[in-house]
């Protein structure tokens, strides 16, 4: 099987445009296997080590960029992320708690409260801290 020289480079700039789409990196770590096979038919190297060269370095690239901060996101919680609910930080005020669970007017609609472990129902105003469900989870403003 005879490889010409370009169809790497072909494969190389259809995966980087592919990576322009897609947002990621992992399509550019391949590109690069892509173009170090094409940098082994330039030198002479025969088809399988072409594609050897290709899957070696593609896969050391992909593994780089996996253990990269850029390759592995952290999964957050939802309902705990104010990227996610912006109601997270705003404040309430609680006139009257039962059992660490209140009714509350907040945004124009009722809202059941409950509070966050560990917090006292002493104060009067409180911050946002999770959403669960339809539940406002509080603590107490400091």
């Amino acid at each position: 099987m005879v490889t010409s020289g370009l169809i790497w480079w072909v494969a190389a700039g259809a995966l980087i445009v592919a990576e322009l789409f897609t947002g990621t990196f992992y399509l550019l770590m391949i590109a690069l296997g892509m173009i170090a096979g094409g940098i082994a038919y330039v030198s002479g190297a025969l088809p399988h080590v072409q594609m050897g060269a290709a899957a070696v370095i593609a896969l050391i690239a992909v593994a780089v960029l996996r253990r990269s901060r850029f390759g592995s996101r952290k999964r957050r919680d939802a309902s705990r992320d104010v990227a996610v609910n912006l109601d997270i930080g705003a404040t309430l005020e609680v006139d009257q708690w039962r059992d660490g669970r209140a009714r509350v007017m907040y945004r124009g609609a009722q809202w059941d409260v409950e509070l966050a472990p560990g917090e006292a129902e002493g104060a009067r105003y409180y911050r946002i801290t999770a959403l669960d469900g339809n539940r406002l989870i509080v603590a107490a403003k400091r």
